[in-house]
Order: C-alpha cells, then sequence, then structure tokens
C-alpha cells in the first residue's frame, strides 16, 4: 500500500472514533446535568447504539453492496450526521433531544463497516495491513477525550460543547470521504441478496456445536453488565467528583491497545478458554473496584478499574471475534462475525442498557445516586456468567499463522 493510501485510510479512521468519543463517553453525564435525565432515559439514549448495530446491516446490505460506492454513501452519511449534531447540541429538553440522537445512531452505525469496506478494498493482506491503519480509531476516541479534560467542559456543565466538537469533526469527515479511494460495490443491483445473508443468520447452523453455542450465549449475557459501562461510568465518576474524568477513561483506551498486542501471545499458550475467561472475570472485578472505590485514599481502585478497559474488552470481545473466525471456517466467516455483532452490540447490550437504566433509578436517594449498591449489581451478574462458563465451555487450540 502506497503511502498516501495509508495517510488517507489512517486519518479516516482517526476522525471516524473522534466523532463517537467525541460525545458518546459524556452523554449521560450532559443529559444527567443538563436534562436531569432519569436512568429510564439515559437508557433510550444510550439503546438507540444497539438499534443502530442491529439496522446497520440492512443499510450496508441493502444500499451500499449493491447500488453505490462505500465512500460516498460514507460521506452523505456523516454530512447528514453533521447536522443532527449540531442540533442535538442545542436541544432544551430531553424529548427534543432524543429523535435526533436517534436518527443520528441509524446512520453513524453503517459508517463503521463502511469505513471497514473502504479500508479492506485498498489492502493487499489486510491480516497484516488493518491493525497499524485501525489503532489510528482508538487515538481519535483518545484524543476526543483529551480535549474535553483539557477544556473543562464536565465540570463547568458546558457538554454541549462535545457535539459542536463533533459536529464539526463529522462535517469535515463527510467532505473528506468524497476524496477517498473508490470502493465500488460488491454486487450487481440485480442480483439477489438475501435476509439471511444480511443479518447473519446463515451461520445459525454453527449454534449446532455446544462450544459455539455456550460461547454465543455468554456472549450476549456479558454484553448485559458492558452496558452499565458504556452508560454509567463516566456519570458516576463526575457525580463522585473525579476531575477531568473524560481524560482519565482514556487510559482504558490506551491499555486497551496494549494488551491487544499481548493477547495472541496470551492465546497461544494458555488457549482460548482462559482468554475468555480471564475477561469475563475482569468485569466483574472493574465493578467491584468501582463499588467500593472513592475519590480519595482509595482512588487507585477508580483508576485500575478503568485500566481493566483492556482487559474485560480485548480477552472477551476481541477473544470472541478470533474464536468465531476459528469455528466459522471460510464458509461462513463473514456471516458468523455479522451474527455475534448482532447478538452482542445489538441484543445483548439493548438488554443491557436497558437494565442499567432501570436499575439506576431504583438507587437514588435525595443525597444522589447509591453508586455502591448500583456496581455491585452487574459485578455478581458478570460472576454469574463466568462459573455457567466455566461448567459448560470447553477449552479448544487455535493455530496463528503469524506466530
Amino acid at each position: 500500500m502506497i503511502f498516501i493510501t495509508r495517510f488517507k485510510l489512517s486519518l479516516l479512521f482517526f476522525l471516524e472514533f473522534f466523532i463517537w468519543g467525541g460525545w458518546f463517553v459524556t452523554m449521560g453525564t450532559f443529559l444527567s446535568q443538563i436534562f436531569n435525565a432519569t436512568g429510564g432515559e439515559l437508557a433510550m439514549a444510550y439503546e438507540t447504539q444497539s438499534i443502530g448495530a442491529i439496522i446497520a446491516p440492512f443499510i450496508i446490505g441493502l444500499i451500499a453492496d449493491r447500488y453505490f460506492a462505500a465512500q460516498k454513501i460514507l460521506g452523505l452519511l456523516h454530512l447528514l450526521g453533521a447536522a443532527l449534531l449540531f442540533i442535538v447540541s442545542n436541544a432544551d429538553n430531553f424529548f427534543a433531544f432524543y429523535p435526533y440522537i436517534f436518527i443520528y445512531m441509524l446512520l453513524y452505525m453503517p459508517t463503521l463497516a463502511l469505513a471497514n469496506s473502504v479500508a479492506f478494498h485498498q489492502m493487499e493482506n489486510p491480516s497484516k495491513e488493518f491493525a497499524s491503519i485501525r489503532v489510528l480509531g482508538s487515538v481519535g476516541w483518545i484524543v476526543a477525550g483529551l480535549i474535553i479534560g483539557y477544556f473543562g467542559w464536565e465540570g463547568s456543565q458546558t457538554l454541549k460543547n462535545t457535539f459542536y466538537m463533533s459536529s464539526i469533526a463529522s462535517a469535515f469527515l463527510g467532505l473528506y470521504s468524497f476524496t477517498l479511494p473508490n470502493t465500488p460495490p460488491k454486487l450487481g443491483s440485480n442480483e439477489k441478496l438475501k435476509i439471511r445473508e444480511i443479518l447473519g443468520l446463515d451461520a445459525l447452523s454453527m449454534l449446532k456445536d455446544k462450544g459455539f453455542l455456550f460461547f454465543f450465549i455468554a456472549s450476549i449475557l456479558i454484553c448485559i453488565p458492558l452496558a452499565f459501562y458504556y452508560q454509567h461510568a463516566n456519570q458516576f465518576l463526575n457525580e463522585i467528583g473525579m476531575k477531568a474524568a473524560a481524560s482519565k477513561m482514556i487510559l482504558g483506551q490506551i491499555s486497551e491497545v496494549l494488551f491487544l498486542l499481548l493477547l495472541p501471545l496470551f492465546i497461544k499458550r494458555y488457549g482460548i478458554k482462559n482468554a475468555l475467561i480471564v475477561g469475563i472475570l475482569a468485569w466483574g472485578v472493574r465493578y467491584m473496584l468501582f463499588a467500593f472505590g472513592d475519590t480519595g485514599v482509595k482512588s487507585w481502585m477508580l483508576i485500575f478499574g478503568i485500566l481493566l478497559h483492556g482487559v474485560c474488552y480485548d480477552f472477551f470481545f476481541v477473544s470472541g471475534q478470533i474464536y468465531t473466525d476459528f469455528k466459522a471456517g471460510e464458509k461462513y466467516k463473514s456471516t458468523a462475525q455479522g451474527l455475534i455483532t448482532l447478538a452482542t452490540y445489538g441484543l445483548g447490550m439493548l438488554i443491557g442498557f436497558r437494565f442499567a437504566g432501570w436499575l439506576t433509578d431504583q438507587y437514588i436517594s435525595d443525597i444522589g445516586h447509591l453508586w455502591k449498591n448500583i456496581w455491585i449489581q452487574p459485578a455478581i451478574f458478570s460472576f454469574v456468567v463466568l462459573t455457567l462458563f466455566l461448567i459448560f465451555f470447553k477449552n479448544e487450540t487455535i493455530k496463528f499463522k503469524s506466530l
């Protein structure tokens, strides 16, 4: 791949995740500070991600793969998204905010797959080239958090600026996308495309394998406590008085990058089951640290809980992608990944966001949320999932060609 193409794709992923990280992490704090939103309302806002993840395959499969070049659809969606984020930033109540963020996520979630399509189309060996470009996405998310912390938008209750920031970046990416290398439709407009293929349902036959079935169920279940982190972690850290919480939360993305490098070595030495176990265990430990930590002498517990994000995400979700790829073989490789994405970011997190919102509304008093009581619940849930996984899932040997 020539340097200019690598640079263009790297900037694409930087902006793609800068836009998302610019407002998504702090949205719960924004809604609670500005609109005094309930847990249920926070759940409504965050579950738009899951609904978007469910709808995205239809947009990609029915439109992008058949009629238009991927980079052109990517540009159009980000230009529309820029307008929606600007409108969102000026909403004066939750119910004026919600319809626009809902529409925005329906438009944004397909851009993740579109960005991947544009990148893969330019690569001769994606397995070797993609990681070095995709890591710029994590850098974009980190930079967004640093900007929020630097300007102190959380402490000054001016988090609507995060939507302005992401709106400007989205407008730029929208225009920039039209300069990206051409990525023509994969299918002819007359070719038949089955709904089963779009949703990855052809891979359902893999559930006949008991090992994959237990992994599939565990993936859905562990996404329920995962939703607590995305929806309430920043709100929690701000409510208990942590300064520049968004900036400190980027430590989780930094650890994600570092542990991603260690993961193949761990799987090769200890096996896929132990990698998945470590990932599930880390979720439970993280929430216990949040439950008993504070901004005083126990602040190390909060920082350590944030740093565990790399273990939580990489050791379960990335290991899960590797395991799914291994079990699917060439026949179901892409459809199996689509099925897992639909089950986790779609179904699992949809349930998780709703449950997290309901639970936080149960533990609130005149002095605020009873966070210790709240965080113990997903911790216990994670340990229950871990116990079931230990009992039912059997280890399998996965070979890495690159190691």
